[in-house]
């Protein structure tokens, strides 16, 4: 009898395109700044927040809008061209080769070009030892996207779910927002790990029972309770 193999937990990559972004307080300062890529001070600005917060959505929208040069920050090395765009965008900035990084903002100052890093702290507070780059990181303008209120986090673990083709009634929704962190890293965990256990039992619908199962491993997310059925 051969051994059941199990599927490697993936999650569907998600669209960060301008119509599935959600609006909502915690985001509005970040939006307004983006509208206004014209006053940004010494053409350069910094979006910060938590996983999950939706700093890499709203770059992608803003590189979107405006053609602007995309680099991932872990893959940002050498000698960064800017010189083909009037806009760069570098996502999780605080993981480029900081000499990399200071190349890309002198590049961009010199030609005029307009720079959005983002990050999940502040770039002055980035662990950068290069001095050079720590000054010009600690002048940039840096907003913080927040942390969602229970209507985003609701609204976010609908889409997560749905784009991951699982199915829940709505009660399943308010346990889960009842009792796991208001989180938004930890409701996407917990999502990816019901997707696991329904590619194991070809189920998409998500029942308390599954709920049990799939979180089973780790406990410590939970405050209280189980689901009942």
């Amino acid at each position: 009898m051969t051994a059941r193999q199990l599927p490697l937990l993936i999650p569907n990559e998600p669209l960060l395109d301008e119509a599935r972004f959600l609006s909502a307080d915690s985001n509005a300062a970040a939006r307004t700044w983006l509208d206004r890529t014209d006053m940004w001070p010494d053409r350069r600005l910094a979006l910060w927040g938590d996983a999950d917060h939706g700093k890499t959505h709203l770059a992608r929208i803003w590189a979107t809008r405006h053609g602007a040069a995309w680099f991932d920050g872990p893959d940002l090395s050498g000698l960064p061209a800017v010189t083909g765009h009037s806009h760069v965008a570098v996502d999780d900035a605080v993981q480029a080769d900081p000499h990399a990084l200071l190349h890309l903002l002198n590049t961009a100052r010199d030609l005029g070009r307009t720079v959005l890093l983002t990050g999940r702290t502040a770039p002055g507070r980035w662990p950068v030892t290069v001095p050079d780059l720590v000054s010009r990181l600690r002048a940039i303008t840096a907003v913080e996207i927040s942390a969602p209120d229970d209507d985003m986090l609701r609204a976010l673990l609908l889409r997560w779910l749905t784009d991951q083709r699982l199915f829940a009634d709505e009660s399943l929704h308010d346990w889960i927002m009842t009792r796991l962190p208001r989180s938004p890293a930890v409701l996407r965990a917990a999502v990816l790990r019901l997707d696991h256990d329904a590619l194991i039992s070809r189920k998409r619908l998500v029942t308390p029972a599954m709920l049990r199962t799939a979180l089973a491993d780790d406990p410590a997310l939970f405050s209280r309770g189980e689901p009942s059925g």
